[in-house]
């Protein structure tokens, strides 16, 4: 009888799966976390299906859990054919597990809280805000998707051609701004408004903020030192392409370095040892993929 033998690059793809759905589960962690203790007692209504199922819950007293899962289902439904198999399973793992996670806390948090309602009420949805943010931030970044919003801007793109950042904002204000029917209150979209631009800001950061990098482009005519120390203690690559100065009509050696944030400084130290005269040009990267960087998902 023969045994089927796992290949080591089946062994990486099993790892990077168990290692994407753990952060996928503690992001989705950290967002129920803030969701329940910090938004639902100060009564915030933010975007997105959680700002429809706090609606729910705030009007007539429908638990979040339910009302989140039920419809995510239902736009999974609707837009079941605009979604890739991938998407659709990775969406219905992560609202089940949204909804098992509010679903156990809220209750929790009810009995034992951890705010008074009202007493800080901006501080509290600042923390509710970068738990959330912070929270969506890993999911996306490890390919995961609580659906919601991402269903719905499918179905816009896919019906009337509408831009991702438009039909976010479309989608996030309606839904904010209808709180004023149930409260009569514009604090109340105030403090939404608050919560969608603190949870985008943390989100964005914690996507992109790991894999920020720095381009340097060195023109110095001690350019071979300067590539030799970057490479020998920085251990960064350096590429170097031939130039010529247009006003002196000199050639010119042109050094291209890719490095972390971190590392900037470090290289900037050793050009201005070696080259204090050196031309050098700083830009930030919004990621880099290959070896020495991030791998391509």
């Amino acid at each position: 009888m023969e045994h089927a033998v796992i290949t080591d690059k089946q062994k990486q793809i099993i790892r990077q799966q168990a290692k994407d759905y753990f952060f996928i589960t503690l992001g989705i962690l950290l967002y129920s976390f803030g969701y329940t203790a910090f938004i639902l007692p100060e009564k915030v209504v933010m975007g997105g299906v959680a700002g429809l199922s706090a609606l729910g819950f705030y009007a007539f007293s429908i638990p979040p859990a339910i009302s989140m899962w039920l419809i995510n289902f239902i736009l999974l439904a609707i837009a079941f054919r605009a979604m890739s198999k991938q998407f659709t399973l990775r969406t219905i793992i992560g609202v089940t597990i949204m909804s098992l996670l509010i679903g156990l806390l809220q209750p929790f948090f009810q009995a034992f809280p951890v705010i008074t309602a009202g007493e800080d009420k901006f501080m509290h949805v600042l923390i509710g805000g970068a738990l959330g943010g912070g929270g969506l931030g890993l999911v996306f970044s490890h390919n995961g998707s609580t659906g919601g919003t991402d269903i719905i801007i499918a179905l816009l793109n896919k019906h009337f051609r509408m831009s991702f950042g438009r039909a976010m904002q479309f989608i996030d204000i309606s839904i904010i701004s209808s709180s004023y029917l149930l409260f009569h209150s514009t604090e109340t979209i105030v403090y939404g408004v608050a919560f969608t631009l603190i949870a985008s800001f943390v989100c964005d950061y914690i996507i992109n903020g790991a894999r920020q990098t720095v381009q340097f482009i060195i023109i110095s005519k001690k350019y071979e030192k300067i590539a030799d120390t970057i490479n020998k203690y920085v251990h960064r690559g350096v590429t170097m392409i031939e130039g010529k100065g247009w006003y002196s009509q000199s050639d010119v050696k042109i050094l291209i370095v890719l490095a972390r944030k971190y590392e900037s400084q470090e290289v900037f130290n050793y050009i201005k040892t070696i080259d204090p005269d050196a031309l050098v040009s700083q830009s930030f990267c919004q990621g880099v993929f290959g070896e020495g960087f991030d791998k391509i998902k």
